[in-house]
């Protein structure tokens, strides 16, 4: 791994780590896993789109995510490429507990809390996956999907830094860097209490 690579995977500064057995857990579901993960994909370009689409004003938003949209679309893609390789079809989407839990905790009656929240919730989505990612890299048997993941974390280890950044474009730094430890703690504190499932990506 490279020591740029090792540099973002210190500075995730997850609460809680993932519990070692999904590793193991999510190599005995491939297909569940997989779909899950196209899911999560294309949810991300999805939310990227919405936040464009919410705040058209803010150029440097507009400017930083398009590029991003197209990425996760071409993840999302790839996904499938995997999934079909294996003879597996897309299958349906599933409840997104962990997603959901997070959302709640968004603030909605100001304009500029709303957006700081949305922003650092993507930063949040985007460390776990990378952890995510690099554990399916080191701990699957399938060789083909190491090498597919250790990509994808090295593509995806700094898109929660341009989250947090793009949030400090438009609110203080203190400001940002408050709220995004107190949605460390609450991020940390829904997995606590979530049941660890090898067939879903969070």
């Amino acid at each position: 791994m490279s020591e740029e690579l090792s540099k973002q995977g210190h500075m995730l500064h997850l609460k809680l780590p993932t519990d070692p057995r999904w590793a193991d857990m999510a190599g005995k579901s491939i297909e569940g896993v997989l779909v899950d993960h196209a899911y999560c994909e294309q949810k991300a370009a999805s939310s990227c789109i919405s936040l464009i689409v919410t705040f058209p004003e803010l150029t440097k938003l507009v400017e930083t995510l398009t590029p991003i949209v197209a990425e996760e679309w071409n993840h999302f893609e790839r996904v499938l490429e995997q999934l079909k390789k294996r003879g597996y079809t897309l299958g349906r989407m599933r409840k997104d507990e962990y997603v959901n839990q997070l959302m709640k905790h968004i603030r909605k009656s100001n304009r500029d809390e709303h957006l700081i929240d949305r922003l650092l919730i993507g930063a949040l989505i985007e460390a776990r996956s990378c952890e995510r990612f690099k554990m399916l890299w080191q701990n699957i048997e399938d060789e083909e999907l190491q090498k597919f993941y250790y990509e994808l974390m090295v593509s995806e280890a700094g898109h929660y830094v341009t989250f947090i950044e793009l949030a400090r474009e438009y609110q203080t730094r203190e400001v940002v860097d408050k709220r995004w430890q107190e949605f460390l703690e609450i991020e940390a504190d829904i997995l606590r209490n979530m049941e660890v499932r090898g067939d879903r990506m969070h």
